[in-house]
């Protein structure tokens, strides 16, 4: 009976998988994103957040996305910390189905407010943030696609749980490799978001270097899996982007309350 119910729901799950992949277009693109952040101490309890991504397709041939972010932290307690910033993401033309669909590259404008919690099991060190977006999104002109005649403005909620875990010790000193993992997901709401309720999610996980104190260099392998806005105006099926590929990430923190 029990092999019975779960050949059922195998069954079902299949042919639900099966039914939404005829109802969707999905658009695979190979991507390489280099990245860098940093969180700088300027204060006991204040930190700068800078940080820049170079986003590529078919690894490094050509731009996907480029973004840039600042932002400032403050620390709450040994676990708490919240913070907030701007960030400028600029998306280019790419894949078969380009948001950038004029042909130019498209414009954000981005505020966010955030809450970080730590946490720790063992060795595994466990953080969870909590980030709210307000997006303005840029609109052309038909006429001419470099000219940006308004701003669509959008809001977006994201969770994104993230950890590390030594490999040479209980804790991760210069010269050692350490594992580490994340996982995010982006949910649209309010005005403008429409159907792209589901905004997109990212997951990764990959081996860390610890170079310094304040120096990490990661390599990660990377799965992004994104709804676009509007669905392809020739079948009107939504269309979902599915991309694999890698992540090499360098942390640089620096203390200017050093003298």
């Amino acid at each position: 009976m029990t092999h019975r119910y779960l050949f059922v729901l195998f069954f079902s799950c299949f042919v639900t998988v099966s039914r939404a992949q005829q109802y969707r277009i999905v658009d695979r693109n190979a991507i390489g994103w280099y990245t860098y952040n940093g969180d700088h101490k300027i204060a006991k309890r204040w930190t700068i957040h800078t940080e820049y991504q170079w986003r590529r397709v078919d690894f490094i041939q050509s731009w996907q996305q480029q973004l840039a972010r600042l932002g400032t932290n403050y620390k709450l307690s040994d676990r708490v910390k919240v913070g907030g910033g701007y960030t400028l993401l600029v998306t280019y033309p790419y894949g078969d189905y380009p948001v950038a669909s004029m042909g130019v590259p498209t414009l954000e404008h981005r505020a966010h407010e955030e809450i970080h919690i730590s946490d720790k099991l063992g060795r595994l060190q466990l953080s969870h943030r909590f980030r709210l977006d307000q997006r303005w999104l840029s609109v052309e002109s038909d006429e001419n696609p470099n000219r940006i005649i308004d701003w669509e403005y959008q809001n977006r909620a994201r969770y994104q749980i993230s950890g590390s875990f030594p490999l040479a010790g209980p804790t991760t000193e210069p010269g050692e490799l350490y594992l580490n993992f994340f996982d995010e997901i982006f949910i649209g709401f309010g005005r403008n978001v429409e159907n792209n309720i589901f905004n997109q999610n990212r997951i990764s996980g990959g081996l860390g270097y610890q170079i310094r104190d304040n120096l990490q260099l990661e390599l990660n392998y990377l799965n992004q899996i994104t709804q676009h806005p509007e669905s392809d105006p020739l079948t009107g099926k939504p269309v979902f982007e599915s991309n694999h590929g890698f992540r090499l990430n360098l942390n640089y923190d620096l203390d200017f309350t050093k003298r």
